[in-house]
């Protein structure tokens, strides 16, 4: 059977490769695109979506817990955790079926199986059906990554849990570990404590969030402790000594091996890239500790193949890869396009309270040899702040003083996911303190204290 042909071949369909295909279509491609799992990939079937809908269950029972707060009387609170999980497999279903809707709106062919690069422009794929051969201009692997495993700390499905357990969870855990304390551990960490687990977190680095500037690791830091999580920094798990029902963690901290009991370890310590069996290095394509070396352009240095999103190394965030699911398509079309900038990219960490972050720490600034100005304001100084019962959390900023470039943005406190973006916009715009100083922003807001934090840097705070 002869091969069928298409201008893009698009491997894996999360939200990189989806919107690759989408936007080759959108350019008159003829797209094929190949998941083995689900439309949608991680992010929307068991990343993403599902966490966020989980955390918004228990951000309203933990509001619920604060009712006589706000003049409202509510008794008999509690939570049914099987509906708690129904609901978040729900919106993650939903939004899956429409990834398959957008492709057939788009004219992009899908196969559903296993896909192996088999030469130069040549795909080929496992079906339950049997064999297809496909041939393409332009392949684009986004084949996404999967939860790291240590040594002794493997997953289990029972005691011991990966993100995927821990998302839909055979038990409610009582005494909860969670190691790592980056984005996925955090979230969970916080989902379970709120619902009542005795919750303790091992961070091998010398602070929570350890990416996020340290002056919100130690608020975060402080909030979660408030909340009654445990938290162990500078320490690592040695072993897990796994019985009937209980877990015993080795934990290394100060140079002393301790051991704590546990009936559930969730394990959130980094990912892996998705490269084995796609014939990558036989076509030439390089890996490096299993991520696929790429260019500021995705380009994999093998003709016609890029590497997008997760494979293709940090950032690894559903927005980074999407956007480069953009750029690489409008690449091949013969498009202007602009290089990706790590730096200018946002990350969310949807805890409670929430942190959010753009460009530089104010320690990286200071390493790279910038003169800076920072700037800070707290959630208790802002109106709306106070109004919604939300009057912990503070705002930072990171100025060049020389030029007034925004060079970093920092934010823990409620909302702030929704807040960053204003200054991602302020970053991709080039936009300089005297800019952000003129913009008249909305009363009441959170985002007040954006420009107060702007204000603070060069000794203009109103608020404060």
């Amino acid at each position: 059977m002869a091969a069928k042909s298409f201008d893009l071949i698009v491997i894996g369909a999360g939200p990189g490769g989806y919107v690759a295909a989408i936007r080759g279509a959108q350019l008159g491609m003829n797209v094929a695109i190949v998941e083995r799992e689900h439309l949608g990939g991680i992010c929307l079937n068991w990343g993403c979506i599902p966490t966020k809908a989980l955390l918004r269950s228990s951000e309203v029972f933990h509001l619920m817990h604060r009712a006589k707060e706000f003049g409202l009387k509510a008794d008999g609170i509690g939570y049914d955790l099987d509906a708690v999980v129904k609901r978040s497999r729900k919106v993650a279903g939903q939004l899956s079926g429409g990834i398959g809707h957008l492709m057939k709106k788009n004219k992009i062919t899908v196969f559903m199986g296993a896909a192996k690069l088999a030469g130069k422009g040549k795909v080929s794929v496992t079906t339950d059906k049997g064999a297809e051969d496909l041939t393409g201009k332009n392949i684009v692997v986004a084949t996404g990554a999967r939860a790291r495993e240590l040594p002794g700390l493997e997953a289990d499905g029972k005691l011991v849990w990966t993100y995927k357990h821990a998302l839909q969870p055979a038990h409610m855990p009582k005494k909860l570990l969670v190691i790592g304390s980056g984005a996925i551990g955090i979230e969970f960490a916080s989902f379970y404590n709120t619902l009542g687990a005795d919750t303790t977190v091992v961070e091998v680095m010398d602070r929570v969030l350890p990416v996020e500037d340290a002056e919100i690791s130690a608020f975060a830091k402080k909030a979660f402790e408030k909340q009654g999580m445990k938290i162990m920094q500078k320490a690592m798990v040695k072993q897990l000594d796994r019985a009937k029902d209980k877990v015993t963690a080795h934990i290394e901290v100060g140079g002393k091996v301790e051991k704590h009991e546990f009936d559930t370890v969730i394990s959130a310590v980094g990912i892996v890239g998705n490269v084995e069996g796609l014939g990558l290095e036989e076509l030439g394509v390089k890996i490096d500790r299993t991520h696929v070396v790429t260019d500021e352009y995705c380009r994999t240095g093998v003709d016609g193949v890029y590497a997008i999103g997760d494979i293709a190394g940090a950032p690894w965030l559903a927005h980074k890869a999407s956007h480069e699911g953009v750029m690489v398509a409008e690449h091949m079309a013969g498009q202007k396009v602009h290089a990706i900038k790590p730096e200018s990219i946002a990350g969310c960490t949807y805890c409670h309270p929430q942190v959010a972050s753009v460009g530089y720490t104010e320690a990286k600034a200071k390493e790279l040899g910038y003169d800076i100005k920072v700037g800070r304001f707290p959630f208790i100084g802002n109106g709306k702040a106070i109004a919604l019962g939300e009057p912990e959390g503070m705002i930072k900023t990171v100025f060049d003083a020389k030029t007034g470039e925004l060079l970093g943005a920092h934010m823990v406190g409620a909302e702030v996911t929704e807040l960053i973006q204003g200054y991602v916009v302020g970053r991709q715009l080039e936009t300089t303190e005297e800019d952000l100083m003129n913009t008249v922003f909305p009363h009441p807001t959170l985002s007040e204290m954006m420009h107060e934090a702007v204000l603070d840097a060069y000794g203009r705070v109103i608020h404060m």
